[in-house]
């Protein structure tokens, strides 16, 4: 977490862009495997459906609820307009490669040959992404956002994760340190804090996300 002052509570932001790019490290693994086919394995895995999940919901979140909001209050400002602009299109961007690697990955005769170069491309260009709307974005978020506004992005996001809560919060705290993950929890409705320490944590615990390749 490499988080930096801000007024507006910036800590579920920056824990999803860590599972983002846990999960990225991840993908990078099955870029450079040679053993088993790692179509048949990332195909199939559920950690590769989460993560597409995951991120649609993030970055489709921040389409709807922020990028309009500050655009209303940054008319007339071109430089700062460019750079939503930018967002907009780094997200699209990573749309379009992974939908490439899914077409690879049904690629049965020659998916073989650019899953690698692809799986490449997708995590350099989120590793990308997050650093550029952390370095730059988020502040100006945190300056032309009111916390009203700020609230408004954080409880559509939770309403598009939807039933598949019991998956994303565990997602969200994997691999995070206890203090971290205690300040994560304190940021949701008490009735998901309790699901996720009874239930939730156990079930994502077995799940094997990808399909036996290390992490």
């Amino acid at each position: 977490m490499a988080e930096n002052a801000t007024t507006l509570d910036m800590t579920m932001m920056y824990a999803v862009h860590d599972a983002l790019r846990r999960d990225a490290a991840q993908l990078a693994k099955f870029s450079q495997r040679t053993g088993d086919d790692p179509r048949r394995l990332l195909r199939s895995a559920v950690g590769w459906e989460m993560f597409k999940s995951f991120l649609h919901v993030h970055h489709t979140t921040e389409d709807a609820t922020i990028w309009p909001v500050m655009r209303e209050t940054l008319a007339g400002r071109p430089d700062e307009l460019a750079l939503l602009d930018a967002m907009e299109s780094e997200h699209a961007t990573l749309d379009s490669l992974i939908n490439q690697v899914d077409g690879a990955l049904a690629d049965a005769d020659h998916g073989h040959e650019r899953l690698g170069d692809l799986l490449d491309a997708l995590v350099t260009e989120l590793s990308g992404h997050l650093s550029h709307e952390e370095n730059e974005t988020l502040r100006l978020i945190d300056v032309t956002m009111t916390p009203e506004q700020w609230q408004r992005f954080g409880e559509e996001h939770r309403k598009r994760i939807g039933s598949d809560a019991s998956r994303y919060l565990p997602w969200l705290l994997e691999e995070a340190n206890p203090e971290y993950a205690a300040v994560i929890l304190s940021r949701i409705p008490e009735q998901f804090q309790q699901a996720y320490h009874t239930e939730w944590r156990t079930a994502y615990a077995k799940l094997d996300r990808w399909n036996g390749v290390s992490t």
